[in-house]
């Protein structure tokens, strides 16, 4: 059953958020899950997104995504009333919420999606919730107005310092980890390697750490093997031992090394969409 947009609109320069109707996953996911989408199944590639939010109400999920490669760039095209052909979830193993009591929630550029659905489930668990959101620059932050709502404290560093504190989020993540009373539990979702240095971070002060690694992820289902992982010297896969696991037992630099395997594809397969839709009506004006 096709799926339709609601509502779509444009975050920063490639990054993209809508709400979408799946009535059925958005009554049964949970933080942490994703979802599978296929915008034509006749020639489109399947994809993995993590669930932004949902609403029961409008029976809709919400999608935030980045525009890389060809299908997240035919996703940002879609217009809103525009149809998803399938979407199939929700997939993953979702975060455990309970009550740990301080928790520090650390969110890296595109990360700040998968982060918010769990900012938002520990706050109705009542715990004290600590922001750090990290982005290159002031244009690329994303979702500050939502974690403002649901935090007892926000953190914004930029690398450039054009907006909030000139930092990287490991810096504030130390300080606050050095206060009296320590936190009780940190999550880090965003680049890899901010993930690693976050880990190293809260390791010194033997504070858990969960990290949701589903930017390797590809077919979602485990049968391509390419999210597999080393972790606690072990291998997982990501789509179905995870997407969360506690971020000291990942080797992260093996996944590092992973994750630029398909750099190359992903840009040279935008390159050719853009290309193949800069010449849509050429013939015409002929």
């Amino acid at each position: 059953m096709p799926h339709k947009i609601g509502t779509k609109k444009q975050l920063s320069e490639n990054v993209f958020t809508a709400e979408v109707e799946a009535s059925l996953i958005c009554r049964a996911c949970k933080p942490g899950q994703f979802i599978i989408l296929c915008i034509n199944n006749e020639y489109s590639e399947r994809i993995p997104l993590t669930i932004a939010d949902s609403d029961s109400e409008k029976g809709t999920i919400r999608l935030i995504w980045q525009r890389i490669g060809k299908t997240t760039a035919e996703l940002a095209d879609l217009k809103e009333g525009d149809e998803i052909e399938s979407i199939v979830g929700p997939l993953g193993n979702p975060t455990h919420i309970k009550n740990y009591g301080t928790v520090v929630c650390v969110g890296g550029g595109i990360g700040n999606a998968p982060l918010y659905p769990i900012v938002k489930a520990l706050k109705e668990a009542s715990n004290t919730i600590i922001t750090i959101l990290g982005a290159r620059n002031k244009e690329l932050l994303i979702l500050e107005d939502e974690f403002t709502e649901m935090s007892d404290e926000l953190i914004v560093t930029t690398d450039d310092g054009s907006y909030g504190r000139k930092a990287l989020v490991t810096e504030p993540l130390k300080e606050v980890c050095q206060r009296e009373g320590k936190p009780d539990q940190v999550f880090a979702i965003g680049p890899a390697i901010m993930m690693k240095f976050c880990c190293e971070v809260t390791k010194e002060f033997s504070i858990p750490t969960q990290v949701s690694l589903n930017t390797i992820m590809i077919d979602g289902t485990g049968m391509c093997g390419g999210c597999r992982i080393e972790y606690d010297g072990k291998p997982k896969f990501v789509c179905v031992d995870g997407p969360e696991f506690d971020g000291h037992k990942v080797n992260f630099d093996l996944m590092i090394k992973r994750l630029d395997t398909y750099k190359d594809k992903e840009k040279s397969s935008y390159e050719k969409y853009k290309e193949h839709k800069c010449k849509i009506g050429l013939d015409k004006n002929k």
